[in-house]
């Protein structure tokens, strides 16, 4: 296991279960731990946005909501928002603040 790949472990564990989604999400969750790495505590919903359409990109092209995140209904936007404060939480405990 590498080092994202314990990061993004971390990260998962601090999603609620019920907003995680069924397909694989390995690969989501290193973005993730990418994210947290890059960006640490500053991480944006928008950036968590852009990290799901990335992934989702090669799962289904056609996606209702790979769109920009501004572009997206406020109940869309909210569901990135547990996904952030888990990045957020993970960043503040290793200390990966904005440069």
């Amino acid at each position: 296991m590498t080092y994202l790949d314990e990061l993004a472990d971390e990260i998962e564990r601090h999603v609620p279960a019920e907003v995680l989604p069924d397909d694989d999400i390995r690969s989501l969750f290193r973005l993730y731990a990418l994210l947290a790495l890059a960006k640490g505590s500053s991480v944006e919903v928008a950036d968590v946005h852009n990290a799901w359409a990335a992934w989702m990109q090669e799962r289904d092209p056609s996606h209702r909501s790979l769109r920009p995140f501004e572009e997206l209904d406020a109940e869309t936007q909210a569901s990135d928002i547990p996904f952030t404060e888990a990045i957020r939480e993970v960043a503040e405990r290793l200390g990966q603040t904005p440069a």
